[in-house]
């Protein structure tokens, strides 16, 4: 055992200092590895226990922090609080606050303390790190005059308040000494990532508002960390003069010049020399992990604050794939989901509740001057929105999301807790308002903020409520290469003229991977899309060259939205709102080789599909490609003569306003005279089995009414009992026809479907269109699900 004795300075900001000394008792050489459980239970000599040894005890403490921390979660989350706030509290719990000290199973001893507060390090610089992979500072450049003033005047009116409201307090203080610049700018200040995890949280990244938070949020950072790295500069040119400070920026001014003119050119040319959606080399990811790795070291080298290393650093690599996913896709999890919940802990860990008993002057001037800023920078923040003509909910909203302090400002309060640069008591206030704004703002955002209530109408955006001789404003969504060839083949069935015309808006969804900001790019806008090529160029030269085969009968125009998949309806739907249109076209998840086995699945897609067909704006259609041939088993890329086009159409008619909409599509594919329209009403036996009410039974009939007489066509009823019954009929005619256009008829309770129900796979589909799409029908058949629009204000 080895006694040394160490010096050190512990100091209440605004009080003279003390020197203190400090006894620490270490065991040399350390254990750290058990010899195991049972060896130990063997073991003569009972002095030697499990937690003696340094790696069980580490795993112990992560385990009793993850067990923890995923109860109180499990309580928390039906009140909206975020993960944050768990983590927190599960580190106030194992803290001092809870127990005395060294009677805690996290707080056993100092060797046990630094462990684990290694590994949370290791949790803030991983984050800060990834912070700065995902975001694009080129954004700032492109952001509107109206995030950029939100940005800016919301870190510097409430830093001015601040400093005012100190200085009013602390007169005899001076503003420059203590730090009190840094303290200010940290109270005024905005955090992107915070930002960032708060509207993902809310499930509002790319809505509207969430769009605009982001941006002003990313503007608001950057001011920040200027001003930051200023005010460190002002107090260390006062404390050690201004030759000394401008010597000690010449290693600061290196570090990032080598970060940005040396490693993120050697980083862009890696990326420009990998294959269009190829995957970065191993070597290459390495090499920029184990330099990230020396990145806070060498920045504390050369005087500058490590975490500013991992930043910089971050904001070096260039975001998005194939690099900035790369990192994100393999680091993200460990980091969230292992180390940074960790750090967060041993942050509540810091907080001892009796040291809230007697504060210095100092930490309560501090804890007034940040709820001043606070109540400042949620005013001019709400100023501005209003001044921005934004609704009064919207504008609350967003002044409380811009409020919103989380991991990054807890991080710097730690940190300067550890350095002894601010004292307990001061700490523990930040705590609790760090806490009550993290608690407070979701739910309150959540109240105030639903992105659902836009896609209300005051009109309905049907097929049937478009004329015929208007243009019919469609959408049609991409997710993979496949998804292109369907829709144009099913755009050529509908046989566009002058008279008849399609205005199509295609919609590119791509999963939003390796950086922070979502996109939505409007290609025809565009005055160059080489930074968009990887996304969309395929799809653009794809869908002009359909364009041009249908001179002056079609209009496209494409988007991409990068987006995090379950939020990709946002982009949907308010497409759908913004362009007027009438129908939007899902691709099904699911595709099948002609063998019958399942060529691709994707169940974000069917999700997604969920999450439109309950909010779009208008009409919606899910085409399936049913293209099985069961009895040739090993063909597997031939495709049937008569693909390119649809001749055969057919309508499965039961009823209904899906019903009605689909025979409203039928209505206008058919008027061309190379497509033969075949209705087929499936009528039931039974007078009992009419569930119809009589208005939707006149309905249907005057539907029927008015498409008999406008296009040629054939009717075809048939009388059905049951489900069964309804199979068998439809298994003996789905060959005879290219396409087969279905209402869903969700939830419809019906006796020519009975039996069937319990036996549907995909709902989204409804019951007819699951059971044409199943395995046990076979053919060369598109199918096109059809739901009339649901959501419009009455």
């Amino acid at each position: 055992m080895v006694t040394s004795n160490s010096s050190s300075y512990i100091t209440g900001i605004g009080t003279d200092r003390k020197k203190i000394f400090k006894e620490i008792c270490l065991k040399f050489p350390p254990k750290v590895v058990s010899p195991g459980l049972p060896a130990l239970l063997l073991e003569k000599s009972r002095n030697k226990k499990l937690m003696d040894y340094s790696a069980p005890r580490l795993q112990f403490q992560m385990a009793l922090i993850f067990v923890l921390t995923q109860t109180i979660h499990s309580l928390l989350k039906h009140l909206g609080l975020p993960m944050f706030v768990s983590q927190i509290l599960a580190g106030i719990i194992l803290g001092p606050t809870v127990f005395p000290r060294h009677t805690s199973l996290v707080d056993i001893s100092e060797d046990s303390v630094a462990a684990l507060g290694s590994v949370g390090g290791f949790g803030l610089v991983f984050y800060l790190f990834l912070s700065g992979v995902k975001t694009d500072i080129s954004l700032i450049s492109k952001s509107g005059k109206k995030a950029i003033y939100i940005g800016i005047l919301t870190v510097v009116v409430p830093l001015m308040s601040c400093l005012i409201t100190i200085k009013m307090l602390h007169s005899a203080g001076n503003l420059f000494t203590n730090k009190t610049l840094q303290l200010a700018t940290s109270y005024a200040g905005t955090s992107f990532p915070v930002i960032h995890c708060i509207l993902s949280e809310l499930k509002i990244l790319n809505s509207e508002l969430g769009r605009l938070a982001l941006s002003s949020a990313l503007i608001g950072d950057m001011v920040t960390l200027v001003l930051m790295v200023f005010s460190i500069w002002v107090n260390s040119g006062i404390k050690q003069g201004t030759i000394r400070t401008l010597i000690d920026l010449g290693p600061a001014t290196l570090f990032t010049f080598i970060v940005l003119f040396v490693l993120r050119p050697v980083m862009k040319w890696v990326v420009n020399h990998t294959p269009e959606a190829g995957q970065i080399k191993d070597m290459c990811f390495y090499f920029v992990v184990a330099t990230f790795m020396i990145a806070p070291r060498g920045a504390f080298k050369l005087n500058l604050d490590p975490k500013y290393g991992a930043i910089f650093f971050g904001l070096a690599v260039p975001d998005g794939p194939p690099l900035g996913s790369a990192l994100v896709e393999k680091l993200d999890a460990i980091t969230s989901g292992l180390f940074l919940p960790i750090f967060t802990s041993t942050c509540g860990m810091r907080f001892n509740l009796t040291d809230i008993k007697h504060p210095n002057q100092f930490a309560k001037d501090h804890a007034i001057g940040a709820m001043v800023t606070l109540f400042i920078k949620f005013g001019v923040s709400l100023v501005l929105a209003m001044f921005n003509k934004m609704p009064i909910r919207d504008s609350l909203a967003l002044a409380l999301i811009l409020i919103s302090k989380g991991t990054v400002e807890i991080a710097y309060y730690s940190v300067r807790y550890d350095r002894q640069v601010i004292s307990g008591n001061f700490y523990c206030y930040m705590i609790i308002m760090i806490v009550s704004i993290a608690s407070v703002v979701p739910v309150l955002v959540k109240w105030l903020y639903d992105p659902s209530r836009k896609y209300l109408c005051f009109q309905k955006r049907t097929i049937m409520n478009s004329k015929l001789n208007q243009e019919l404003r469609m959408i049609g969504c991409v997710h993979a290469p496949g998804h292109v060839n369907s829709i144009i083949h099913l755009l050529h069935a509908f046989c566009p003229t002058k008279e008849i015309p399609i205005a199509l808006d295609v919609l590119h969804l791509v999963k939003l991977s390796g950086r922070a900001t979502p996109l939505f790019i409007a290609h025809h806008k565009q005055i160059k899309t080489n930074s968009d090529k990887s996304y969309s160029e395929n799809v653009i030269v794809a869908f002009n060259h359909f364009q041009r085969s249908s001179w002056e009968a079609v209009s496209v125009n494409v988007f991409t939205a990068v987006s995090p998949q379950n939020l990709m309806y946002e982009d949907t739907c308010k497409l759908a709102m913004d362009r007027l249109t009438s129908f939007i076209i899902l691709p099904f998840h699911r595709r099948w080789y002609v063998d019958g086995s399942i060529e691709s699945e994707d169940q974000t897609i069917r999700s997604l599909n969920f999450d439109i067909l309950e909010r779009a704006p208008c009409s919606v259609g899910i085409l399936v490609e049913v293209r099985r041939h069961l009895k040739s088993r090993n063909i597997r890329d031939t495709l049937p003569s008569h693909y390119t086009s649809y001749h055969n159409l057919a309508v499965i008619f039961m009823g209904g306003q899906d019903d009605r909409e689909a025979l409203a599509l039928a209505k206008r594919i058919s008027q061309h005279d190379s497509i033969s329209l075949t209705v087929i009403h499936l009528k039931t036996k039974t007078i009992l089995g009419d569930i119809l009410g009589d208005t939707e039974r006149m309905l249907d009939d005057e539907m029927l009414r008015l498409i008999k007489g406008s296009v040629h066509l054939t009717y075809i009823e048939e009388q059905v009992k049951d489900g069964p019954e309804t199979s068998n009929f439809l298994r003996s005619i789905v060959e005879d026809y290219q396409l087969i256009i279905v209402g869903r008829r969700y939830k419809s309770k019906d006796p020519r479907t009975f039996g069937l129900e319990q036996w549907c796979e995909f709902q989204e589909l409804g019951v007819i269109g699951d059971l044409l799409s199943s395995l046990d029908f076979v053919g060369d058949y598109s199918l096109l699900i059809v739901q009339q629009q649901r959501q419009w204000a009455a």
